[in-house]
């Protein structure tokens, strides 16, 4: 299903993405489209993309076209998912330590449309950070790795 959704392929693109998307979410997922995960969760990204169109933009990035955000982000798993709006970087408590991403594929399309509803809405509002409405079960658990330290 990643053919469904536009891709950004350099950092000019990713850069123009960040700062041209306004009043919308913009949701970033960084990945491979040959990977299965990634195309899972591209699944879920595609279906949902119309009924969010009002709220969020969503492209796919490959993680090995853009490195300066591979690892700016420090995307060590894939797919890694990343919010932004109105240029500013949306980050959400889901209980882990990385407030930064969301790391692997949603379980369900629903999930996917309550995170991207609470990001919108904190943003409205001018906040930063939001809680995410994912049920912790449904939220891939992983360590986080942190290299050349």
């Amino acid at each position: 299903m990643s053919f469904l959704l536009p891709k950004l392929t350099c950092k000019k693109e990713v850069d123009q993405a960040i700062k041209s998307v306004a009043e919308k979410v913009l949701v970033l997922r960084f990945g491979r489209d040959n990977d299965a995960v990634c195309l899972q969760l591209d699944d879920i990204l595609a279906k949902t993309a119309h009924d969010l169109s009002k709220m969020a933009v969503i492209y796919l990035v490959d993680v090995n076209n853009v490195p300066v955000y591979t690892q700016y982000f420090d995307i060590s798993y894939i797919p890694s998912t990343v919010f932004f709006f109105n240029g500013q970087h949306m980050k959400v408590d889901y209980g882990s330590p990385d407030h930064t991403k969301f790391v692997g594929s949603f379980k369900t399309k629903q999930d996917f449309i309550d995170l991207i509803e609470v990001i919108y809405r904190g943003a409205m509002r001018g906040k930063l950070i939001v809680r995410s409405p994912i049920d912790p079960k449904n939220i891939p658990k992983y360590d986080l790795l942190y290299q050349g330290i």
